[in-house]
């Protein structure tokens, strides 16, 4: 069976890899690693098709270390066992270097099992993953080896491996291919990120379209056949779930309705509405909270429609929700004074309730001093009196900072003229 075009091409020299020149450019870590001819324990952490295989392949040519390739999807302890006993044979004299891809997959155990013949040095291991290793790899073995993060390749970058993809199958073919910019564009920018898959759509639209003619054209219109649908990577349990809520939250808190619409459309795309309405409803109170009070009302309203709706038309009320938010007047004093009075009540003596603020609604309250010096607020001009709330401890805390909007500054204006 004939290898895909994605492994066909895959480089041989690190020259030649696209992509992840923050490691791989001259002078870079990976770079000098390479160079110095002597590979460390690795894990390798970034998304499918950047190229961590690829790189992993090329340090173990530059060693003369026995040479082993598992994945963890599909072996297991008594497979690293089998490669730890070729330690004492001839081929293994100079060591062995393990490549264990998908190392997500082992479980504890298994991780532990590959602790005492990494830190022996004679088995090398290169290690890696699609999720964030400091929550999927065991402490132990982590503190044992370097994470590098392979980003996301751009979409420059992914057009260079599809031009050379081009020259591959005109030489295997004998055929001349044509690739409108059009076509290239749209399959570098459909693999977000991921050289294999657009290499993939390249070389479907080749197989499509070859004929007894000497000269294959590929459109537009054939490279959109062959991607149906967008690479973006979304996990409901992996890190890109939390990578675009994350970029959601923060792109509404710094006002930018662009940039909040577009991770909403990454999460509508993912059908993920209960993230979504959970989100918004946080950045209601979190970050819009008192400088418009009546966001998380109408945001509620929208999350319900959503809700009841569902997709396709709940992407309407969710917009009008998001819109809403990000060009609303931003206050955090509510998340603020909360947690600074939590950090009170875990972390300090905070005192007893006085007793003129304790329950006095029972026969015998008041022989128990409670409730006695009480003063009614209503009873008193613009309903209100000064009196001590907070326990003695903590009589003079402040939590509340009064945020620089048009409806706190009102608040503040209003209380300052009152307390006075």
């Amino acid at each position: 069976m004939a290898r895909p075009l994605a492994d066909r091409l895959r480089p041989e020299k690190i020259e030649d890899v696209v992509g992840q020149k923050h490691l791989l450019d001259e002078g870079k870590i990976l770079y000098k690693i390479l160079k110095s001819g002597y590979v460390p324990n690795l894990i390798f952490y970034g998304p499918s098709g950047v190229g961590k295989t690829t790189v992993a392949n090329i340090l173990s040519k530059d060693t003369n270390k026995k040479f082993y390739k598992l994945n963890a999807t599909n072996c297991s302890v008594s497979d690293v066992k089998d490669i730890i006993k070729n330690i004492d044979t001839f081929e293994g004299v100079n060591g062995v270097l393990l490549y264990l891809d998908e190392i997500q997959n082992f479980n504890k155990k298994q991780q532990q099992s590959l602790l005492e013949v990494i830190e022996n040095g004679m088995v090398t291991l290169i290690a890696s993953t699609t999720e964030n290793p400091y929550f999927y790899i065991y402490p132990a073995l982590l503190s044992r080896c370097s994470v590098f993060e392979f980003k996301q390749i751009m979409p420059d970058e992914v057009k260079k491996a599809l031009i050379r993809g081009k020259k591959v199958l005109e030489e295997e073919y004998g055929k001349i291919v044509e690739v409108s910019d059009e076509a290239l564009e749209h399959f570098a920018n459909m693999a977000y990120g991921d050289v294999r898959k657009a290499l993939n759509g390249l070389e479907l639209a080749f197989i499509s379209k070859t004929t007894t003619e000497d000269v294959v054209n590929i459109t537009l219109d054939d490279a959109c056949e062959c991607t149906q649908k967008s690479g973006m990577k979304y996990d409901k349990d992996g890190d890109s779930h939390y990578d675009i809520l994350s970029a959601f939250q923060k792109s509404i808190r710094g006002s930018d309705p662009d940039a909040a619409i577009h991770y909403l459309a990454r999460l509508v795309a993912a059908e993920d509405l209960q993230s979504i309405c959970r989100r918004i409803l946080v950045i209601a109170a979190e970050d819009v909270g008192l400088a418009y009070p009546m966001a998380i009302s109408v945001c509620k309203a929208c999350c319900d429609s959503a809700l009841q709706l569902g997709f396709p038309e709940a992407r309407i009320p969710l917009a009008e929700a998001v819109l809403l938010l990000a060009n609303a007047p931003k206050s955090n004093s509510a998340i603020c004074a909360i947690d600074e009075a939590l950090s009170d009540i875990n972390n300090t003596d905070v005192g007893d309730i006085p007793m003129h603020l304790k329950d006095a609604h029972y026969g015998g309250a008041s022989k128990m001093g409670r409730g006695l010096t009480y003063l009614y607020p209503h009873s008193y001009p613009d309903s209100y009196v000064k009196q001590q709330y907070l326990p003695d401890n903590i009589k003079n805390r402040k939590y509340y900072t009064y945020g620089d909007n048009k409806t706190e500054k009102a608040y503040k204006e209003y209380w300052d003229k009152i307390k006075k």
